[in-house]
C-alpha cells in the first residue's frame, strides 16, 4: 500500500466513521489525543525509573532507581519524587549517592548526562504524560510531515486494531537532529498499534529515520547508535487511557574518548482519584478508596 503524506494540519474530528485509510485512522487519535489532557486530570499514580550507564566493556558505570507521585495538571504533569538510590563505579567499587544530580568530584560527565535523560526523556512538563511529544507522532502538531501506511489489521487481546507505519518524508535526511519539537514528523520512523474502537494508541515504537551525518562524526567525534523508543498503554475506562510502560536503549560516543551503553525504563502503576473524597464511618470500620485498574483482557 502506498504511504500517505500529511503535509498540513489535520483538522477536524468530526464525521470520521469506520475507516482503513491510515491518515483518517491518525487524525482521530491526533484529536483524541489533544483531549486527552482534561480526561486524565482526575488520576494520579506512582511511576518507577530505572536508568542504568555501562561502559564500552560492559561493566557498569552508573545507575540510578527513582520514584515519583505524579499528578497531571493543566499544561501537564507534576511529579514529586518520593525515593531514590543511585550508585557509581570508579576504581572497581561502587559508590552509593542519595540525590538526583549528583556528580562525582564536581567533574562527571555520567552524572549529568543520566540526569539529562531522566529529566529530558521522562520529565517533560509540558507534555501530557513527562514523556517528550516529539518522540511518538500521535498528537496532530506532531503528525504533520508524516508518510503513514496501514501494515494491517489484528486482534490485540480481544480487541481489534490497526497497524500504521510512518516515517518523515524520504527526500529529508537534513532533519537528523530534529525531535519534531517544532510540529513535525521530524526525524523518527516505526510503527504505532491502533485501538480501532477508541482510536487510541496501544503501543509504539520509533528509532532514528536518518543517520548522523559522517562530517559531524569525523569533526565532533559523536555517534548515536540504535537510538528509539518504545511506549505502552492500558485501557483505565471509556476513553481513558495511559502509558504505563516506556524504554529506550542506546550506545553514545562522545568527543572520541566517552563512550556508553545507555537505558531507561519507567513504569506506571497505582492509578487511584486524584479527588478527595469526604465520608462518615463508625469506629472500627474499614475505610475505601477508589483505585482504577487497567482493563483486563
Amino acid at each position: 500500500m502506498i504511504p500517505v503524506l500529511v503535509s498540513v494540519w489535520l483538522a477536524g474530528c468530526s464525521g470520521l466513521g469506520p475507516t482503513a485509510d491510515p491518515v483518517e485512522i491518525m487524525r482521530r487519535v491526533g484529536c483524541n489525543q489533544d483531549r486527552a489532557l482534561q480526561s486524565r486530570l482526575g488520576f494520579v499514580y506512582d511511576q518507577k525509573l530505572f536508568l542504568q550507564m555501562r561502559r564500552a566493556n560492559g561493566k557498569p558505570a552508573r545507575r540510578e532507581k527513582r520514584e515519583y507521585t505524579v499528578t497531571p495538571a493543566a499544561k501537564g504533569i507534576d511529579k514529586k519524587l518520593t525515593h531514590f538510590e543511585g550508585a557509581y563505579w570508579t576504581h572497581g567499587r561502587m559508590v552509593r549517592y542519595d540525590k538526583p544530580g549528583y556528580e562525582y568530584k564536581g567533574v562527571d560527565i555520567d552524572g549529568s548526562l543520566i540526569d539529562g535523560m531522566a529529566n529530558d526523556l521522562t520529565g517533560d512538563k509540558n507534555s501530557r504524560d513527562g514523556i517528550g511529544n516529539g518522540l511518538f507522532p500521535l498528537r496532530t502538531r506532531e503528525q504533520q510531515g508524516c508518510l503513514f501506511k496501514l501494515l494491517g489489521r489484528e486482534d490485540y487481546r480481544g480487541r481489534p486494531a490497526y497497524r500504521i507505519g510512518f516515517e518523515p518524508p524520504h527526500d529529508s535526511p537534513g532533519d537528523s537532529g530534529d525531535s519534531g519539537d517544532d510540529g513535525s514528523c521530524g526525524a523518527w520512523k516505526g510503527e504505532a498499534l491502533i485501538d480501532a474502537a477508541d482510536f487510541q494508541p496501544i503501543s509504539v515504537e520509533t528509532k532514528l529515520a536518518w543517520k548522523i551525518p559522517g562530517m559531524v562524526k569525523v569533526l565532533l567525534g559523536t555517534n548515536i547508535e540504535g537510538l528509539g523508543f518504545s511506549v505502552s498503554y492500558a485501557r483505565f475506562g471509556d476513553g481513558v487511557w495511559f502509558p504505563v510502560s516506556y524504554g529506550a536503549e542506546f550506545h553514545v560516543r562522545a568527543v572520541f574518548f566517552y563512550a556508553r551503553n545507555m537505558s531507561v525504563s519507567l513504569e506506571n502503576k497505582d492509578f487511584r482519584q486524584a479527588k478527595t473524597e469526604t465520608s462518615i464511618r463508625y469506629h472500627g470500620e474499614a475505610s475505601t478508596s477508589p483505585n482504577p485498574q487497567p482493563e483486563k483482557d
